[in-house]
C-alpha cells in the first residue's frame, strides 16, 4: 500500500471519507483526541492535526481515543479496553490493580495485560503513569507548585515523579553503550529565529534537537550521538508526524507559541533523565538554579553533576536546560551558545 501524502490525509478527514479507516488515523492537538478519517466529531483545522499510522502511536504521543468514533466502530472488545483506558483517565491518582481493570474487560488479568499491550502498546500500568504525567505537567501550567501538582496527579511523592518514572523512561546499561545499534533514526532540518536546527527521531520519539552552522555539521554530530544506527533524512512526504514536530517547535522558537509537549526518546543514565525528567516540569519563563535542580530531585549535594547533566542533554529547547542557571543568576553554559540561550529566555519570559 503506497504511503498517503499530509494533503491526502486531511482531504480524507475533510471529506470523512471511510476508505481511508484503518489506513491511518488523525490527532487534534487542541482536543487531545484521536480519531479515524470518517469521524463526524466538529472538523478540526489542519494546522492542529497530527497524523499517525495507528492508535499506538497517538497514545504513546499523549492522544486519548475520541468516545465517539473508537465507541461506534469497534468490536466489542476493542470497545471494552477503551472503556478500561477512560476508566484509567478518571481514576489515574487512585492505586488500580491489573485484576479490577481485567474484571472490566471480561478477561484474566494475565489476557487482560496482553491483549491491552497488543492494542495500544503499552501496559496499563505505563499507560495510567503516562496519563498522571499529563496532568502533571498540566497542573504546573496552571500555576499549581510543584507539591500540588504532585499530590493533585496521584504520584504521592517527589520521589515518584523523579525516581520510578525517570527510571522507567531511561535505557539499561547495555541499551546505552550499544549507541543506537539496529535502529534507524530519521532526522530533518530547518531553519529558525536562532539558527539552522536538526530533528531526529526514533519509533518512541524525539531522541536529539541540535542547533548548527550547516546540515553536514549537525548530521556528524548526529552520527557521533549514536554510532551504530543507521540514519535516513526526512521530508513532509515521507514523516508526517516529523515534519509535524519541527513545524511546532519552530514555531515556538520563531514565534513564542508554547513549547509542544512531543513525544521523547530521553537517553542517558539514571541521574541524567531524572535532571531531564525534572527540566521538562520548569514552566515558560521560570528559572532555575543549578541548586534548586539538585535540592528538587532529592540530591541536595550533586550540584555538579547537575550542571553536567544539563551539558550531556542532546534534545535541545524540548528538554529546557536553557531554564538552568547559575545560582547567582547569571547564564552558565549552554551546549549551543549563550546567545541562544539569552534569546531563548528572554522570548519566553515574554511570552510568559
Amino acid at each position: 500500500m503506497t504511503m498517503l501524502t499530509k494533503r491526502e490525509m486531511e482531504t480524507a478527514v475533510s471529506n470523512r471519507d471511510n476508505r481511508y479507516d484503518g489506513r491511518f488515523i488523525y490527532a487534534v492537538i487542541t482536543t487531545g483526541v484521536f480519531c479515524h478519517p470518517s469521524c463526524t466529531s466538529k472538523a478540526a483545522n489542519p494546522e492542529n492535526m497530527r497524523f499517525f499510522d495507528d492508535a499506538q502511536g497517538a497514545i504513546q504521543a499523549g492522544f486519548r481515543p475520541c468516545k465517539r468514533c473508537y465507541t461506534d466502530t469497534q468490536d466489542t472488545r476493542t470497545r471494552q479496553l477503551i472503556d478500561v483506558v477512560r476508566y484509567i483517565e478518571a481514576h489515574c491518582e487512585d492505586k488500580l490493580t491489573l485484576q479490577t481493570l481485567a474484571d472490566m474487560a471480561d478477561l484474566s488479568p494475565s489476557r487482560f495485560q496482553k491483549v491491552f499491550k497488543s492494542t495500544f502498546g503499552i501496559s496499563p500500568k505505563a499507560y495510567q503513569d503516562a496519563f498522571r504525567m499529563r496532568r502533571f505537567k498540566r497542573s504546573l501550567k496552571t500555576g499549581n507548585s510543584v507539591t500540588d501538582a504532585i499530590y493533585d496527579s496521584g504520584f504521592g511523592s517527589i520521589s515518584r515523579v523523579y525516581g520510578e518514572e525517570s527510571r522507567k523512561m531511561g535505557m539499561n546499561p547495555k541499551t546505552y553503550k550499544a549507541g543506537g545499534e539496529g535502529e534507524t533514526i530519521y532526522f530533518t532540518c530547518r531553519e529558525t529565529k536562532l539558527g539552522l536546527l536538526l530533528m531526529a527521531a526514533t519509533d518512541i520519539g524525539v531522541c536529539c534537537v541540535q542547533f548548527g552552522d550547516d546540515e553536514a555539521s549537525l548530521v556528524a554530530l548526529l552520527e557521533q550521538e549514536f554510532p551504530n544506527a543507521q540514519f535516513a533524512a526526512s521530508d513532509a512526504q515521507t514523516s508526517h508526524e516529523l515534519d509535524d514536530w519541527i513545524t511546532a517547535l519552530d514555531n515556538h522558537i520563531s514565534q513564542g507559541v508554547p513549547k509542544p509537549d512531543l513525544p521523547l526518546d530521553m537517553r542517558g543514565t539514571a541521574f541524567q533523565i531524572k535532571v531531564w525528567q525534572f527540566l521538562l516540569s520548569i514552566k515558560d519563563g521560570d528559572v532555575r538554579s543549578y541548586g534548586d535542580v539538585a535540592n528538587e530531585i532529592g540530591n541536595p549535594n550533586a550540584v555538579r553533576a547537575v550542571g553536567t547533566a544539563c551539558g550531556k542533554n542532546r534534545i535541545g529547547v524540548l528538554v529546557p536546560c536553557h531554564r538552568v542557571l547559575r545560582n547567582d543568576g547569571s547564564l552558565g553554559g549552554y551546549r549551543w551558545g549563550l546567545e541562544r540561550k539569552k534569546a531563548l529566555l528572554e522570548q519566553e519570559k515574554q511570552s510568559a
